[in-house]
């Protein structure tokens, strides 16, 4: 009874360490990423509509069971504003390979250049982890000794707080074995040694183990940056392709967020599928293209000036005429000048009557349409130039305010219209079968002409609007009966509409004489078809 050891209160003070650690130990996370509710639900949300999602956390779950919460964090990384990551300290250790992954890739410029289209966007951030899919899988493999220790080291965590617990249940024992002076029994005390011995070595233990996985991450980590930047250089990749394609295809964010996962990955896929696929940058230049002409374009003037003719319109005096004003002695030969219609105006190209009512685009979709600009693949072809121009002029209609349809021609018999209101959303769908649909007949202009008029008679009729616009592109020439042609010009001037031609590839088909010279108001010939500015001052006009 006379050894220390025997004493209640020398044993509490051995123990007193063990005995601060043997209480509820609060769990340590699993994620990197700081996540609210709000996280954790636009997570599970996109999760549940992609099944590509799903098929890849099932898959990384069954080789590797401790990468739950990964994929959550590098989709927070891209979907969050502002993402906030975890200290080491507050993960379990078995997940610390997870946390150095996420951290790197967090410090990675990429990533920056990565959120400009994924934050805030939630198909864009799980887009972002799918491209990124292959590079987790090899990640997870360069990790895989250092997860190996860290899950040592957790083990061996587990291992000291079981022994603070055995240390805490002999403290206790030693407390109700005690006597009134609190001197305790020698087995009793013996079992509290043991157990404070236990604990003190199961410590060093987890203490060996912790840095063994710390110094196994550090040897990862050379093959995580490099993985990483590999990862994060093709999500970039990849989410700007995508990003790019629905806007070159001129799919407005309401649809977008109206589609869940899959429907948008769909659409995606088949925009890359269609015909015009090669084409996408064509498509993106003819817009800038358009929406440049259409910020140019100044209403109530005459149009684009192109040299100098002789007239009375006072409103295009050539300076040297208005300076003569000035002079008295010059004044009553300006005023004869202006009686006679000799004095120098500016010529213009007739641009100051914009149109009202509906645009309509005919396209040829002969076989011929299907040519290349040149050999070389990649080059456009004929229907690509022609496809590119209508998506570009649907944007005008739109922003007009005018109702819009697309006519596709062949041969005689070969028609099909696609109408686009002006009250009514686009329907990419409909967008993307128009693209996708092509005859490869021969080519007939009666049929698509007398459709588009038919369309003009429709609004006009129901709306009393004239002006409408035509536009007629081709590759081909054809003739037309006589008795059409006088219908045609009868319609044309009771509906008040205009009607460009436009001869893409084939400069013939738009030589003075030729058919689509004679059914034009106005003609524009198409010779690189890799470039849409000689079709820039139509988006002016129209």
């Amino acid at each position: 009874m006379g050894r220390a050891l025997t004493k209640l209160k020398d044993l509490a003070h051995r123990a007193g360490r063990w005995l601060g650690l043997a209480g509820a130990v609060a769990p340590k996370a699993t994620t990197a990423v700081v996540a609210d509710r709000w996280d954790e639900t636009d997570w599970r949300e996109i999760l549940d509509q992609s099944s590509a999602l799903q098929d890849l956390a099932d898959d990384l779950h069954q080789r590797y069971d401790y990468t739950a919460g990964l994929l959550q964090d590098v989709f927070l990384l891209a979907y969050k504003v502002t993402p906030t990551l975890r200290e080491q300290g507050e993960m379990e250790p078995s997940r610390l390979a997870n946390h150095q992954i996420v951290a790197t890739m967090a410090a990675s410029p990429d990533l920056t250049e990565l959120r400009r289209e994924t934050v805030g966007d939630l198909y864009a951030a799980g887009l972002s982890v799918l491209a990124v899919a292959e590079h987790l899988r090899q990640l997870l493999e360069e990790t895989r000794q250092a997860q190996e220790q860290a899950q040592r080291a957790e083990d061996a965590q587990r291992a000291v707080d079981e022994a603070a617990q055995a240390v805490a249940a002999a403290l206790a024992r030693a407390e109700e074995a005690a006597d009134a002076d609190g001197s305790v029994p020698t087995a009793v005390a013996d079992a509290v040694q043991e157990a404070v011995e236990a604990a003190e070595q199961a410590d060093r233990a987890e203490q060996d183990a912790a840095a063994d996985a710390d110094q196994a991450l550090v040897r990862a980590l050379p093959a995580i940056r490099a993985a990483v930047r590999h990862a994060l250089a093709d999500a970039l990749e990849q989410v700007g392709e995508d990003s790019d394609l629905v806007r070159a295809w001129g799919v407005e964010p309401g649809q977008l967020e109206r589609m869940d996962f899959d429907q948008r990955a769909e659409l995606a896929e088949r925009l890359r599928g269609n015909r015009l696929s090669e084409f996408v940058q064509l498509i993106g230049r003819f817009r800038l293209m358009a929406a440049g002409e259409r910020a140019r374009r100044v209403e109530d003037v005459p149009g684009e000036l192109t040299g100098v003719t002789l007239g009375d319109d006072l409103t295009r005096l050539l300076p040297s005429e208005t300076a003569a004003l000035g002079v008295p002695v010059m004044r009553a030969v300006f005023a004869s000048r202006y009686a006679e219609g000799q004095l120098m105006l500016f010529e213009s190209r007739g641009e100051e009557r914009i149109g009202h009512g509906a645009i309509i685009v005919c396209v040829d979709c002969s076989s011929s349409m299907d040519t290349r600009h040149r050999r070389e693949a990649g080059s456009p072809t004929r229907e690509a130039w022609a496809k590119a121009c209508v998506l570009a002029l649907l944007d005008q209609a739109r922003r007009s305010r005018r109702d819009f349809a697309v006519i596709l021609f062949s041969s005689p018999g070969q028609l099909r219209t696609f109408h686009f209101p002006a009250d009514e959303p686009v329907s990419i769908a409909q967008v993307v079968e128009m693209a996708e649909h092509f005859y490869a007949g021969g080519t007939d202009f009666e049929s698509p002409l007398s459709a588009a008029a038919e369309v003009l008679a429709a609004q006009y009729n129901a709306q009393g609007t004239q002006r409408g616009d035509i536009v007629l592109i081709t590759d081909g020439e054809c003739e037309v009966g006589e008795e059409w042609m006088r219908d045609w010009q009868v319609t044309k001037a009771r509906l008040d509409f205009r009607t460009f031609g436009i001869a893409v590839g084939s400069p013939r088909a738009g030589v003075p004489g030729s058919v689509l010279d004679v059914l034009s108001d106005n003609v524009r010939t198409i010779d690189d078809l890799t470039d849409p500015e000689p079709a820039a001052d139509l988006f002016r006009t129209i």
